[in-house]
């Protein structure tokens, strides 16, 4: 999700091309399909071992994560050398994982210290209303902050239905995901276009459309399943949650949002005059300044927020805890996936690149669409998005001017990281909470069969409308 936080993985520095520092230039290029195993039993044990040892992944699923990324780290220390291991595993966890764990934490502390007091009953009209909005918000705030900042409120709304997993799984759909698709602030691969050169308002000018379409039709499928869920429950459980005046809590949580907005988009606008080395890394001053201010919402969001908002919120950091836990696993062991998939048309996913093109060299959108959507699902959509935008040519005024590759694989990086729990960090925090509330979420093949179901058929319809 989040590693355009350190451009330089990727052998770039943002709006003023110079050589990486710090960067992926001992990538080691020659990466077998073997080396995605540990990716891939990443990957089945989030999917299987809550289904058929969740007392083993309850207790011991950080072990699982360190163990998968042992997977990648211990056969390139034997191969590759002692160098090798510690800057590829250095450059993660420094320029990758810490700065997006960071930025979560924040996001996380921020919307838990925010109180939506009242009550507001879950009936259709209700819960769309609230998913329209936190849509809306995603564009504006992120998809991490609105999910953080509207999940809450949603989960109270429908604590008295008997049937509230489907609330969930379509609010990951609008909120978490496609609702960031309108500015370069809602998602990270957009903020790394515009860090590329794409302009602020074009994304709005050009994902405003398709993003209306795609939330249209996930509003209207969710409006007519919910009613048909509200009308078959018979008798309603008591509303645990009284009913009282609407009343926000925690409003300073607000500034300190807008404080998180604000270092973030610092870091992309902003060249600082120093550094920092550490462990063969440079790291940027004003990635660096972006972390401290991060961390210090993280203590102001704390010491400003009454006790009872946390009570309230049933805030914990358990959820949290997990999210690090897997990311941790997912971050080491994706790191040759993504060398195989740098190396372009000459490395093992050479065919997969190739779809991209007629065979008169022309660029398919609905290719450049499915392809980076596709593989945002299942890897991290950030580095995906500025994969494909560099086989689209990287010349970002050329692809402004020419418009429809650049909107496809910007809405599939940024639409189908909704296809599973791990295409983007809030699907996997919203299901935490969730979960922890006592709402009892699909697991991950369950969670892809609505997927695949629901938002499949609607980005179906988008890619043949904008997109052919």
């Amino acid at each position: 999700m989040a590693r355009w936080l350190h451009l330089r993985a990727f052998g770039a520095a943002g709006r003023n091309p110079q050589p990486a520092r710090g960067g992926d230039s001992t990538m080691n290029p020659g990466y077998g399909a073997v080396w995605a195993l540990p990716f891939v039993a990443m990957l089945l044990a989030i999917a299987l071992l809550p289904l058929l040892r969740p007392r083993l992944w309850h207790h011991h699923q950080g072990k699982i994560a360190l163990a998968c990324a042992l997977g990648f780290v211990l056969p390139e220390l034997w191969l590759h050398g002692g160098a090798s291991a510690l800057h590829l595993v250095a450059h993660a966890l420094l320029g990758e994982y810490l700065p997006f764990l960071l930025l979560l934490t924040a996001l996380y502390t921020i919307g838990g210290g925010v109180s939506l007091r009242g009550n507001l009953h879950g009936s259709a009209g209700h819960n769309t209303a609230l998913l329209g909005v936190g849509a809306l918000l995603a564009g504006v705030m992120g998809t991490t902050g609105a999910a953080m900042l509207m999940v809450r409120p949603l989960i109270r709304a429908n604590d008295s239905r008997r049937h509230r997993s489907h609330v969930m799984v379509f609010f990951i759909f609008l909120v978490a995901n496609a609702g960031g698709a309108l500015t370069p602030l809602g998602d990270p691969p957009l903020f790394l276009g515009f860090l590329h050169g794409v302009g602020f308002f074009w994304t709005l000018r050009h994902m405003a459309a398709p993003t209306a379409l795609l939330c249209a039709l996930l509003l209207g499928v969710f409006y007519a399943l919910d009613r048909w869920y509200w009308r078959g429950e018979g008798e309603r459980r008591p509303d645990p949650t009284p009913d009282s005046p609407l009343r926000l809590r925690g409003a300073w949580n607000l500034l300190w949002l807008l404080a998180v907005s604000g270092a973030v988009l610092l870091s992309g606008v902003w060249q600082a005059p120093f550094e920092l080395r550490l462990l063969g890394q440079v790291l940027p001053g004003q990635d660096l300044v972006r972390d401290l201010l991060l961390l210090a919402t993280i203590g102001l969001s704390l010491a400003t927020t009454p006790r009872d908002v946390h009570r309230e919120n049933h805030f914990e950091w358990g959820p949290m805890a997990e999210v690090a836990k897997l990311f941790l696993g997912i971050f080491i062991s994706i790191i040759p996936v993504l060398a195989m998939l740098r190396a372009g048309e000459h490395g093992v996913l050479g065919p997969l690149v190739r779809l991209t093109s007629d065979s008169a060299g022309q660029p398919l959108p609905a290719m450049y669409f499915w392809l980076t959507g596709g593989l945002s699902a299942l890897l991290d959509n950030a580095p995906t998005y500025l994969v494909f935008f560099n086989i689209a040519g990287g010349d970002a005024q050329r692809l402004m001017h020419e418009a429809t590759v650049l909107a496809a694989l910007s809405g599939g990086a940024v639409y189908m990281g909704a296809l599973t729990y791990i295409g983007n960090a809030p699907n996997l925090m919203v299901r935490a909470i969730a979960q922890r509330r006592r709402i009892e979420m699909p697991g991950f093949f369950g969670y892809l069969g609505w997927a695949l179901l629901v938002l499949g058929p609607c980005l179906l319809l988008v890619q043949a409308v904008f997109w052919r």
